[in-house]
This record gives C-alpha cells, structure tokens and sequence, in this order.
C-alpha cells in the first residue's frame, strides 16, 4: 500500500513534485488554495486524490510538502495547518521565502509536537518530474532523517545546511546567481546578435563556453523560442525572488550591487513586455531598447 504524502500548492513545481512522488511509489494527497489546480494535477495522477483545506492535508499524512506562491501564502497556509498538527507530521516547506518566514511560522507547528524543515528546490519543474532536484534544507537533522526517504525520489543531492531558514537563505544566494546569469545570456546573446552573429549559433557558442552551466542549456528553448516555449519562471516571480535577496543582503548588512542591477532590469522588462512572460523575456526587452536606441 502505498503511503500518503500530502503536497501543499501544486503549481508549475507543485504539480511537478506530486507527479515525482507517485512514480517514487507514495500517494499524493493535494490541496490548492485554487481548488481547480490540485483538481487538474491529480486528474494526472492515479493514486493522487484532493482535499479542500490544507489542514484535512495535515491529517491525512504524516509528511506535508508545502510549495507557495510567497512569504504571505506561507503564513496563511501554516497557521491552518498548524491548527491540524500532530506529532506524527514532518512539514516541509519548500517555497522560496525568506529565512525569517519559516522560523516565524514554527513555533506553532511545534507547540503540537510536530517537526518542521524548510527544503527549498533548484532546479526545473522537467527536474522536479524526474526527481532530479537539489534540495537545501534547514533545520534539525533528526527531522530530516523522518522525512528523508519522501525526498530522496526528489532530489539527485540533498544537502543539510544548518538550522531552520538556513535552506531559504541558501535558496536565495543560489537565486542571486541564476538571475545573475539569466540576464548575462540575454546581454551576450543581444550583443552577438547586434554583431550580426545569428541567434542559433550564439547561443551553442555559449553553451559550450565556460558559462555553460545547465541552467543554460534547459533555458535555450526559452531564449531561442520565445513565443512557443511554455513559461517555467516568470518576470513577476524573479522580481518578487529578487526583492528577497536584497532584502535579506539589507538584513545581513551585505553589499549585492550586481543583484540589485538585476532586479531594476528585471523590473524593466516586466514594465514593457508583461510580467507573466518567462524571464528569459529580458532578451527580448534588450533587443528592443537596442533597436529604439533606447538606453536601459
């Protein structure tokens, strides 16, 4: 029989890791605070059936993955999930938020004797699917340990970093470095295209460049075929990711200049094109600008 595993937002990465979970041999029990989505994930999924609160979630698994739109949604969601808590439950939130955020929701989850973690993700919802995601997770290692063998289908590496928020924190330096990147390919690839280098054959230039990490091979679709390739991270949502990082290097008394460069530019693009467009979209936000003579 297989065991349930309740999944807490099935968006893009949501829906993604209950898929991961039911070829990982559990029984997804999903919940959405827009009902439709959990609806349209488990119509996917054989074994996967819907809740209509977070808390009937709580009660109908041990482990509870949560994946959330922002730092409100988390506090909204965990204090209904707290109020169902049990000491059997391990939450795992996986959202990208800030440290603080997780720590200020635990005390509730742990005053009913139930165990939290933060895990946030990096990787693609196609790595989420294919359970080749790096988890970084904060908290006590012991709590780990009775959620490990839910995320190992999950994940290629799982790293334990410290304490509760450690994982957000880690989240969002990794974070910092993919915007970092992202808008670095749209300026290298602009400019190889202002140069006359066709589009195609920059961007295989940079793949098989120093730079070719795999964020840029999975992101070529996206930057080559804008117009067909589905969205897998929007302007808004790198903008709100963003508006993290640079609180928390406020916070932290860190000088991130080049974040907040990305951030204005992220901003930007989102201004001019729409913030539901992949945010791959700063390409096209520069070729536009270069084409008016427009400076950015």
């Amino acid at each position: 029989m297989r065991e349930n595993v309740a999944v807490v937002g099935t968006g893009r990465m949501g829906g993604a890791i209950a898929k991961a979970l039911h070829r990982g041999g559990f029984a997804p029990i999903l919940y959405n605070r827009t009902f439709g989505r959990a609806v349209a994930v488990a119509a996917e999924i054989d074994s996967a059936w819907v809740v209509d609160t977070a808390g009937e979630a709580a009660l109908a698994a041990e482990v509870v993955i949560s994946m959330l739109a922002d730092d409100d949604a988390v506090r909204s969601v965990y204090a209904d999930l707290a109020r169902a808590a049990r000491p059997e439950n391990v939450f795992v939130d996986m959202s990208t938020v800030m440290p603080a955020t997780i720590r200020e929701v635990a005390p509730a989850i742990r005053a009913a004797g139930a165990r939290v973690l933060d895990a946030p993700v990096s990787g693609s919802t196609a790595l989420a699917e294919s359970g080749q995601l790096t988890l970084m997770v904060g908290g006590d290692a012991a709590d780990l340990e009775r959620a490990r063998h839910v995320l190992e289908p999950l994940a290629k590496a799982i790293f334990h970093l410290g304490p509760l928020g450690s994982g957000a924190a880690m989240k969002l330096a990794v974070n910092a470095v993919i915007f970092g990147l992202n808008n670095a390919i749209a300026e290298g690839l602009v400019l190889a295209e202002a140069a006359g280098i066709e589009r195609v054959i920059a961007y295989d230039v940079l793949a098989a460049s120093a730079v070719g990490a795999p964020f840029v091979s999975y992101k070529r679709a996206a930057f080559l075929e804008p117009a067909t390739t589905p969205v897998a991270f929007s302007l808004e949502l790198a903008e709100k990711d963003l508006r993290l990082i640079t609180s928390l290097a406020d916070e932290l008394g860190v000088s991130m200049p080049q974040a907040a460069t990305n951030l204005a530019l992220i901003r930007d693009a989102a201004a001019t094109g729409g913030s539901s467009r992949d945010f791959s979209a700063v390409a096209i936000y520069l070729r536009a600008a270069q084409r008016e003579g427009t400076p950015t």
